[in-house]
Order: structure tokens, then sequence, then C-alpha cells
């Protein structure tokens, strides 16, 4: 069962950070960012989940890098080159963890009207934008390592 509502027409305009998955656009609420930095070398790490690629030292904190991809069944292949790392107090007591994307695109303000959560049954979308060039999804960040 979704937990998806219709915007509020008097809410105040999102701010979402846009990045490729594959052959998509997507976006998160750019207020779980913390930093985006480039791909380096990951630790691999036995008997993880498979969206987990690995660890990093990000400025001396060991940092757990999930493939979005795995968690959210997102068909297509990407250049990972950047990881979105999530701010420490949305991520709570699971530490330091951050997303590998394909690419960064931008950050940009969304108004609730323009989000489209009628049509969504999955708790880890929030909604859809329709913008000049397609359709962006916006996921809700999972942290589950």
């Amino acid at each position: 069962m979704s937990t998806a509502t219709a915007p509020d027409s008097n809410a105040e305009p999102d701010q979402v950070l846009e990045f490729g998955l594959g052959e998509e656009t997507y976006c998160l609420d750019i207020s779980y960012v913390d930093e985006i930095v480039d791909a380096g070398e990951l630790t691999t790490i036995p008997n993880t989940p498979r969206h987990v690629e690995g660890v990093m030292d990000l400025r001396g904190r060991t940092t757990t890098i999930i493939d979005p991809k795995s968690l959210f069944d997102i068909t297509g292949e990407g250049a990972s080159e950047r990881i979105v790392v999530f701010d420490t107090d949305a991520v709570g007591e699971q530490g330091t963890v951050g997303w590998i994307v394909d690419d960064v695109y931008q950050v940009r303000t969304v108004d609730p009207e323009d989000v489209d959560a009628a049509t969504i049954e999955d708790d880890s979308v929030h909604g859809i934008i329709k913008d000049d060039d397609g359709f962006v999804i916006w996921v809700q960040p999972t942290f589950d390592v």
C-alpha cells in the first residue's frame, strides 16, 4: 500500500538534486545530501547485500557505498562516476553512506503542484516530475546496509 499523498498547494517549493541512473533521470530532496564526490577506489566487503558496492575512505571516515540501481531494480549501464554522500543526520546510526550514481546534473527547485504522486504505488518513490525533457523520478533515500 502506498503512503504517497497528493501535493499540498500551500506547500513551499523543494530543492532536489537530479542525477542519472542508467538511461533515466532521478532526483532526491537536497536536504538529505551532505556532499558529492568523484567515485574512487572501493573495497568490497564479503557477505554484504548485493546493493552494497563496498566502502571507501572519505576524509578519514569509512563510507559505505550503495548502488541504487540494485536497490530500485534499475536496468542499464552507466559510468558510475559520482557518489552522493548523505548527511549523517539523515542516515542515523548507519554511519556515513553514499550512493554511486552515473552522473549528477543539477539542483533545481520543484513546486509541489509539479509533482505527481497519485500514480505511485511504491514507498521508495516520492513522485514523478514532468519537465521539458521528459520525466524525473523523485526517489526516497534508502540506507539499508
